[in-house]
């Protein structure tokens, strides 16, 4: 009926409803888990334990749906620049892609397993021998390793694309164009335009200390080594050192610097010490490792590495990579206690030339990121130089800290396949063995493609401003993978073992 009072400021503000009967539907225990929709702290493992009830929390339950229209935006964004959505297998083969594999026992095949892919790279990339010249898929991965606050466990979805006749700055193209518009549509902060900054890797190592660089961070990390050469400091002797400037860092406290130290030497940062030093406004040298650093190297610090007046220096030294690490966490760390983040902003960068080959902790010759990559220099790089050496046409895309995509030029050549597989200990029988599909393939004129995949989970968790991926997927597995809702990974009958040909030992 119409209301007497109208409240035109909510939906039903000019109707009366008068209840003549009531109905229980749904009955409910006597006694809730824990309240919906407060803001008390729940344990997390009852929250995914009752998701069904965490998911009737107004904040979890627009993230969900904010999930659905990007998702949507993404498909119609991609079908405006005339990609073709295909579907590819989620049984599949074994693929060398940095994780571990979710291995499914074959009932029909005694003894042969499935894989479920850790992303469809083969497929895509046959699809592009096959004349879809434009793909992408929402596709779901999975990938057996450890969980973090930014990485769900077991699976994920990314956007995933190639293209064929394509260069990396095709690729490029694309990300920037999809992936800022994306997120002006979701969020009130500024975004970053394209073209993009590109770094390649070795400079963000260097700058950063990490390949995964923080743009709002305007803190940088310097090679001060050279000033150190003829040092009496024995914690600095035969080192690589690195240095960090913070302007206006000499008003802060001993405990502030005591605290720096603390967190350099504890296990998740792995430093022996952290050393620092202070120059005053008035000009001098105070604090930390002050009767260190002469006349001489004062002025350098001014002059070269920009340590003006009123600032704190933070070194680190080790051997070159431990230390480049060390000082890329004790820069993130810095930023985030001083509070120099720049506010409400997407800050994007590409990174770009990574190595092709790293050694392994065995000592051996390994691919660093992705296999099915072209090399820098094709062939004769393979051919005529120094593995470690040798670049490829690999990206990664970065937001705000996190790796947002990775992607590359992929290698079409079988000769060039052949010896990139070769260098990193594979023959060219198990080439064909293990990825015989694509070995195939390429026999049959394979044009150049090139492609990325940017994930979807942690794009949505960067838009809702979430600290958490788990807060952004409907049924999220705990730190431990497990599936508290559904009580997964559990135990079978003997009887579906057997159907698979297992025993458990």
């Amino acid at each position: 009926m119409e209301r007497s009072n109208k409240n035109t400021k909510i939906a039903t503000g000019e109707i009366e409803v008068v209840a003549e009967k009531i109905e229980t539907l749904g009955k409910c225990k006597n006694v809730l888990p824990f309240e919906i929709n407060t803001d008390q702290e729940v344990r997390e493992d009852l929250r995914l334990e009752y998701r069904f009830l965490d998911l009737r929390n107004e904040k979890l339950h627009q993230n969900i749906l904010l999930r659905s229209k990007i998702l949507k935006t993404l498909r119609d964004k991609m079908d405006a620049l005339e990609f073709t959505e295909v579907q590819t297998p989620i049984l599949a083969n074994s693929s060398p892609e940095g994780a571990r594999d979710y291995l499914v026992p074959s009932r029909l095949n005694p003894g042969e397993f499935y894989a479920l892919p850790q992303a469809p790279q083969q497929f895509k990339q046959l699809l592009m021998v096959a004349g879809f010249n434009k793909y992408y898929q929402i596709a779901p991965c999975f990938r057996d390793e450890d969980p973090r606050a930014d990485r769900a466990p077991g699976e994920f979805y990314q956007l995933d694309f190639e293209m064929s006749f394509a260069t990396q700055e095709d690729v490029f193209k694309v990300i920037e164009k999809v992936i800022p518009e994306t997120f002006e549509e979701f969020t009130n902060w500024k975004v970053d335009k394209g073209p993009f900054l590109k770094i390649p890797y070795k400079e963000a190592m260097e700058k950063y200390g990490i390949d995964k660089p923080d743009l709002r961070n305007p803190l940088i990390i310097q090679d001060v080594t050279k000033l150190f050469e003829k040092t009496e400091f024995n914690a600095f002797k035969n080192k690589t050192v690195k240095a960090i400037v913070v302007p206006k860092g000499a008003e802060q406290g001993r405990k502030f610097f005591d605290k720096m130290v603390e967190y350099a030497t504890t296990d998740e940062v792995g430093a022996k010490g952290l050393a620092w030093t202070k120059i005053e406004l008035d000009g001098q040298i105070t604090g930390g490792i002050a009767k260190f650093i002469t006349e001489e190297m004062k002025q350098s610090l001014e002059k070269e590495y920009h340590a003006e007046n009123g600032c704190s220096i933070f070194f680190i030294a080790d051997e070159f990579e431990k230390a480049q690490k060390i000082a890329g966490l004790i820069r993130i760390e810095l930023g985030k206690r001083l509070d120099l983040l720049e506010k409400d902003v997407y800050r994007f960068c590409f990174i770009v030339d990574f190595p092709m080959y790293e050694l392994s902790d065995e000592g051996t010759i390994d691919f660093s990121h992705n296999p099915f990559s072209m090399p820098q220099g094709g062939l004769e790089a393979l051919q005529n130089k120094n593995p470690l050496e040798i670049l490829a046409y690999q990206y990664d895309l970065v937001c705000n800290g996190y790796e947002m995509a990775s992607g590359a030029v992929r290698n079409h050549n079988p000769e060039i396949m052949v010896k990139a597989f070769e260098i990193a200990g594979y023959t060219e029988e198990d080439v064909k063995n293990r990825f015989g599909a694509l070995y195939n393939a390429f026999q049959y004129g394979t044009p150049p493609h090139a492609g990325a995949a940017p994930g979807i989970d942690r794009m949505i968790m960067l838009i809702a401003n979430s600290q958490n991926i788990r807060e952004v997927i409907a049924f999220p597995k705990n730190k431990r993978a497990r599936d508290l809702l559904m009580r997964a990974p559990s135990q079978v009958s003997q009887q579906q073992l057997k159907d698979v040909h297992i025993k458990l030992d």
